[in-house]
């Protein structure tokens, strides 16, 4: 029986996918996460052979998880599962090292059917990022502007939430981070996209938002 682990950092959900999963495909869940680092340690303690990742994590990012899991065991097939829309965030995952992203708001249907492609080896992604992907790659696009490229990881999680309206204060709170933290990584950003004020900082962070929504 195929080993799996979920990391999320909501238990109830956690529970009612990994039960899906276990009626449904019959795997069997070897553990449940909610932060990179104790998803690390399972990982490395139980060797599964599928993990499920949200992005949003307690104390990190689970782009970075996917990324820095890959590494350490390029056989483990990883599935980003989001509440964040596959616009903003499927492209780094893929470039992470994940092999398909599903939306929470999706049937569990769909979920099932993306777990399924990548047990099997296949990507599991929407038709639109799975040609965005090919259109990238044949160009060679790595344009400044784009934030899905300019920015890292934890920079473009801030990015977004600025692009939703939040504040300073509010992200922070969010992401379990100081306000000082956050105002830095505003300063980094805004250097990176070629920005000079915070005002075109939030412009661009609304208008990117609006567009990939």
């Amino acid at each position: 029986m195929k080993k799996f682990i979920i990391v999320d950092d909501h238990p109830l959900y956690r529970k009612g996918v990994s039960l899906l999963i276990e009626q449904r495909l019959g795997l069997e869940c070897v553990g449940e996460s909610s932060t990179v680092a104790e998803a690390t340690d399972m990982i490395a303690k139980t060797l599964p052979y599928l993990a499920i990742i949200d992005i949003s994590l307690q104390n990190g990012s689970g782009l970075d998880l996917v990324s820095s899991a890959r590494t350490s065991w390029p056989a483990l097939k990883i599935l980003v599962l989001s509440m964040h829309d596959e616009n903003l965030y499927g492209e780094r995952a893929v470039r992470s090292g994940a092999k398909g992203y599903v939306m929470k708001h999706e049937t569990p249907e769909r979920l099932i059917d993306a777990i399924t492609d990548v047990l099997a080896g296949r990507l599991a992604i929407s038709d639109n990022l799975r040609n965005r992907l090919v259109e990238n790659i044949s160009s060679g696009l790595r344009s400044s502007i784009d934030p899905r490229i300019a920015l890292t990881n934890r920079e473009l999680e801030i990015f977004s939430l600025i692009g939703k309206g939040y504040g300073a204060s509010d992200i922070a709170t969010r992401l379990n981070l100081s306000v000082k933290t956050i105002n830095a990584h505003q300063d980094r950003m805004k250097n990176r996209l070629g920005l000079l004020t915070a005002g075109e900082l939030r412009r661009l962070a609304f208008d990117w938002i609006a567009g990939n929504i």
